[in-house]
C-alpha cells in the first residue's frame, strides 16, 4: 500500500488515502492516478513511521516543501523545530525521572503532574 496525504490551502494536511503499490509505482504516478480519481491536484506520499517525510502524516501538520517533511502544528510559541526530525522541541528537555510532566509556557518549565491516589 501507498498512503497518501491530501493537502489543502497552505499545504496543510486535510485527508488521507492509499492506493494499491501497482498504482502508484512512482509518487507522480500515483498522485496523476488520484487527480484523475477525485478531481483534486495536491498530493504527498508518506510512509507512516516516517522513513519518507521525516514524519508520517497527520490531520493539522503542514507539508514543508524546502524541508521535504511533514511538520506538527508549533505547540507553544517557546517551543523550536528541530531541523533533523522536522519535529517541535521544548527549551528545556522533558526530565527523566518516571514522573508525568506537563508544559507550562509562562515558566517555560515542566510542572509535575500531581497524581492523586
Amino acid at each position: 500500500m501507498k498512503y497518501f496525504a491530501k493537502l489543502g490551502l497552505n499545504s496543510k494536511v486535510v485527508g488521507f488515502t492509499h492506493i494499491h503499490d501497482s498504482d502508484a509505482p512512482t509518487e507522480e504516478i500515483g498522485i496523476a492516478y488520484l487527480n484523475k480519481l477525485h478531481s483534486y491536484p495536491f498530493w504527498k506520499e508518506y510512509k507512516r513511521d516516517g522513513s519518507i517525510r521525516k514524519n508520517g502524516a497527520a490531520r493539522g501538520m503542514t507539508y514543508d516543501e524546502a524541508r521535504d517533511a511533514f511538520i506538527p502544528p508549533k505547540p507553544y510559541p517557546s517551543w523550536t523545530l528541530n531541523e533533523t526530525t522536522c519535529l517541535w522541541e521544548a527549551p528545556v528537555a522533558y526530565p527523566d525521572d518516571d514522573k508525568s510532566y506537563t508544559w507550562n509556557e509562562e515558566t517555560t518549565s515542566w510542572d509535575e503532574i500531581e497524581l492523586s491516589e
